[in-house]
């Protein structure tokens, strides 16, 4: 895939590095402006827990 992206842009090596790297912050851009943001609520990083709470009375120590 990378190969036949480096065939397809055009101009000497420099310009084609300046482009992949032109494309990979576009893609970076949209990843986080369009995708991410679009994911976020189906995704369950909110709901996340280390452990129970502490009973009240108990030492948190024990079990």
């Amino acid at each position: 895939m990378y190969a036949a992206l480096w065939r397809l842009l055009p101009g000497p090596r420099w310009l084609k590095v300046a482009e992949c790297l032109v494309l990979l912050l576009l893609v970076v851009w949209l990843l986080f402006t369009l995708v991410f943001p679009a994911a976020s609520p189906y995704l369950p990083f909110t709901d996340n827990t280390v452990g129970a709470a502490p009973t009240p009375g108990r030492a948190p120590w024990s079990a």
